[in-house]
């Protein structure tokens, strides 16, 4: 994978992170009454509001959020992976307790959840994928060059 795509798809779950666990950090009530937004409510309808549960969401997709913007403007791939892992780590058991409840929720809902969770669980396991390899010819050739701009 190129870094360019590593680094779009770090940049993407640096959004998911920022949108989910700001509105959840900040707002928890709101985060429990609205989120997903337009109209849908996906929290709300799972329990009791317990804000200290819906901020500790936010911190940890914030920190996820932090986690993919610092291994974008690394230059090597593995900060990228390793975001990837914390990513499908937390993104599995987060779409499997939401796919056990699909059949108590519209189709609109479970389409949505599908998406949303299945697609960051994704880019997560996307990032895990390694970085284009560097042979050795490249390497040399990359050398020379560092050695040449100094």
């Amino acid at each position: 994978m190129s870094m360019i795509l590593r680094r779009i798809l770090l940049a993407t779950t640096a959004a998911i992170g920022v949108f989910v666990g700001g509105w959840a950090a900040v707002w928890p009530a709101s985060f429990y009454t609205s989120f997903p937004g337009l109209g849908r409510v996906w929290i709300a309808v799972d329990g009791p509001f317990n804000e200290h549960l819906i901020r500790d969401v936010g911190a940890l997709y914030l920190a996820l959020a932090v986690a993919s913007i610092a291994a974008a403007f690394c230059r090597r791939s593995e900060p990228g992976r390793v975001v990837g892992v914390a990513w499908a780590v937390f993104g599995l058991p987060h779409l499997i307790y939401h796919a056990s409840h699909f059949a108590e929720m519209p189709i609109i809902d479970v389409v949505g959840n599908a998406i949303s969770l299945g697609g960051s669980l994704l880019l997560g396991i996307v990032l895990m994928l390694p970085g284009r390899r560097v042979d050795r010819h490249d390497a040399d050739r990359i050398d020379v060059t560092k050695e040449n701009h100094r």
